[in-house]
């Protein structure tokens, strides 16, 4: 349409002359003897700024999350305890290993899996806690880490979307019995697909490394010998040299999702009723997904800010779907906050190359929706 204002993308990566160099020279030089060059460099250079003992590269998170849960030697009769506000790849390798996801309530102020509803739901069959740092906030790892450590029962973190954030000086995917992460195009660091698993159990790594390679130790002398049966998830040179790249800046793009966060707080701060990602005493939030969540007295729900942010040609996204309310899981509403919070929220684009115009004009839509800037007095929403 004629004069339309140019589309605001909800996210996309930060690629620079330097991650071309190195995925270029990757092509053009990184095979034979050098087919390992950029892996190795990438699982060494992300270990040592995780601050964990080990690093394996891998095609994505879900296959990180999937070796991971093998390893442990999760499979049928066992239970594992994740948060209802999931992504679906969370879920899915608990069934693919024959185990049944226990889905239970996010606490409302973090939107992450509430520790009180953990306890509650731990057995005898429970043989892990998943705890998902959604969209860059942070679950409370201290009450975590101690129900694992009174039922002895491994915690696992997915910071598929917590890179830069952290917890009292501990980085986000570094304090449970391991940690996976998600470098997908959308992510703040990006290998375009990918993922990475992390641990300080050398023997948990061990088991891993053979899974991630068809089941061959490293330590067998016979070619072409699995000692088990593994898995193919390993990620390619090419993807490991964008990855390097990107480590290089990994601070420069945490700084600059932080500061993009920062500004919706600035601009949306007098608006009665509306919530962004928290950030609490002791912790960094690394704000890979800035999401306002409305109270339920303002009126506005999900589907009038879709329909809202689609006529300023903005992609905006929504907030997770609760995974029992997907046809493949039983239905469980009773996790109340998990099944509310979705229908009045809304992810906000937030690419690193935004410019202050643009995230005006998101905080536009918002106010063309409330009718009320800075004000503080109770408002209804426009009708749409």
């Amino acid at each position: 349409m004629t004069g339309a204002a140019p589309r605001i993308s909800y996210t996309r990566p930060s690629i620079t002359e330097l991650e071309i160099a190195y995925a270029a020279d990757a092509a053009a030089n990184g095979w034979g003897d050098r087919c390992y060059d950029y892996i190795v460099r990438f699982e060494d250079g992300f270990r040592r700024h995780l601050g964990a003992a080990h690093a394996i590269a891998t095609s994505s998170c879900t296959g990180a999350m999937h070796m991971g849960l093998s390893a442990l030697g999760i499979g049928r009769g066992d239970e594992v305890i994740l948060a209802d506000t999931n992504w679906i790849a969370t879920a899915a390798p608990i069934v693919h290993l024959g185990a049944t996801p226990v889905f239970v309530d996010i606490l409302p102020g973090s939107w992450c899996i509430d520790p009180a509803e953990v306890e509650r739901h731990v057995t005898q069959r429970t043989k892990a806690i998943i705890a998902t740092h959604i969209y860059g906030n942070l679950c409370d790892m201290d009450r975590l880490l101690d129900i694992g450590r009174r039922h002895g029962i491994p915690v696992i973190e997915d910071a598929a979307e917590a890179i830069g954030s952290q917890w009292h000086g501990r980085r986000a995917g570094s304090m449970g019995t391991f940690g996976t992460f998600s470098f997908h195009g959308t992510k703040t660091l990006t290998t375009g697909e990918g993922g990475m698993f992390v641990t300080s159990d050398s023997a948990l790594f061990e088991k891993v490394l053979t899974l991630s390679n068809h089941g061959r130790a490293r330590n067998q002398k016979k070619q072409f010998w699995p000692d088990d049966l593994g898995f193919k998830y390993k990620m390619s040179n090419i993807q490991a040299a964008l990855g390097c790249a990107q480590l290089e800046r990994v601070e420069e793009l945490i700084a600059r999702k932080r500061a993009i966060l920062a500004s919706y707080a600035d601009k949306l701060n007098g608006y009665p009723g509306i919530s962004l990602n928290p950030e609490n005493t002791g912790t960094i939030n690394g704000a890979w997904m800035p999401t306002a969540v409305f109270d339920r007295d303002t009126g506005i729900t999900r589907e009038l800010l879709q329909q809202a942010f689609a006529a300023a040609n903005i992609d905006a996204r929504v907030f997770f779907h609760p995974l029992t309310s997907l046809p493949m899981f039983a239905e469980r509403r009773e996790n109340r906050h998990a099944w509310d919070i979705p229908e009045r929220a809304i992810n906000l684009p937030s690419y690193h190359d935004m410019t202050e115009a643009e995230i005006d004009r998101v905080t536009d839509v918002i106010d063309s929706l409330t009718g009320t800037r800075a004000t503080g007095k109770p408002y209804m929403a426009k009708s749409a």
